[in-house]
């Protein structure tokens, strides 16, 4: 009899062109991923991958057994979603989030995913949108909270939120309650989001030009450093300000009034479209309950048809 193991093995390893990859999306070893694959050509009688240097691809049999596989796994999915309990949902999640949202609702879809999903890991890493976004398309993550949404024939999005950026400052610069020009601010440093980010060059191009000082504009890939730097005087912070509210509540920084217009950062969950989503799509929409106010969630949502 078939293995059912050994099915959703080869699936992975046709969609990633590796053992090497399957063996981290499915959490074991490529020996493990061998023997399976071994396996179950041994069970069907034919081969069905063929090896070279750089991938593994399908062989013509190989092919028909993709279709029949993918089948499958969705079906299991499908199952899972309308009969299946809590603990259904199991394995490890590679999930990607930008910096932005580690600040503000992060530890509660933590929360809310260990509540609704108790045998399900997340490995997070944050980082910029870019290179979130290499990493999907890599499908080195599964899931990626980025701001998006993301183009792209394979690529499933969820608006998550929109925040409004402005510029704060530390009471001890001596900025009024005046409406500040641009003039103005380009008396001070910037400190703001990295290079190679969209707000990054937003600000840049609000500073660089002939009739102001020489830009004096920090960029860090660290929000906590930006918000320190803020706090010690150091300069003028361009961030959102929903990360900043205690630090505004307590008198620590202040938001100025300025004539200055910043787009609004929208954040979206990106993910790939696959037979076997339906982990990805549930935590997916948690972070959309949560990022728009929603309570933390405590049971599975219901699925969607």
């Amino acid at each position: 009899m078939v293995d059912f193991k050994a099915i959703e093995t080869f699936m992975w390893v046709v969609t990633l062109g590796s053992f090497r990859g399957a063996a981290q999306k499915l959490n074991t070893t490529q020996p493990a991923i061998s023997q399976r694959i071994a396996q179950l050509e041994s069970e069907v009688g034919v081969r069905l991958l063929q090896r070279d240097r750089r991938m593994v691809l399908p062989t013509p049999d190989g092919r028909q057994m993709l279709v029949y596989a993918e089948k499958l796994i969705g079906l299991r999915s499908e199952m899972l979603a309308v009969v299946g309990d809590q603990s259904a949902m199991r394995g490890v999640l590679r999930l990607g989030v930008a910096e932005t949202l580690v600040h503000t609702w992060l530890t509660q879809l933590i929360k809310s995913v260990n509540r609704a999903y108790p045998n399900l890991s997340l490995e997070i890493e944050v980082d910029i949108t870019s290179n979130l976004r290499t990493r999907l398309l890599a499908q080195e993550i599964e899931l990626a909270f980025l701001l998006g949404p993301l183009t792209g024939p394979a690529v499933s999005n969820r608006v998550l939120c929109d925040y409004p950026v402005g510029f704060l400052a530390s009471p001890s610069l001596g900025l009024s309650n005046a409406r500040l020009t641009v003039h103005d601010l380009a008396k001070f440093p910037i400190i703001t989001f990295p290079r190679k980010t969209p707000p990054y060059e937003v600000v840049r191009s609000l500073f660089n030009r002939p009739d102001l000082p020489p830009m004096r504009l920090h960029a860090s890939a660290s929000l906590g450093t930006v918000i320190h730097m803020a706090i010690e005087g150091l300069g003028i912070a361009v961030i959102p300000t929903a990360i900043v509210e205690n630090e505004m509540a307590d008198g620590r920084l202040q938001l100025l009034s300025t004539d200055l217009q910043i787009p609004l950062l929208t954040f979206s969950a990106s993910w790939l479209t696959s037979p076997d989503t339906v982990a990805i799509e549930r935590v997916a929409e948690l972070a959309a309950s949560l990022a728009r106010g929603g309570a933390v969630v405590d049971a599975p949502l219901s699925p969607r048809h």
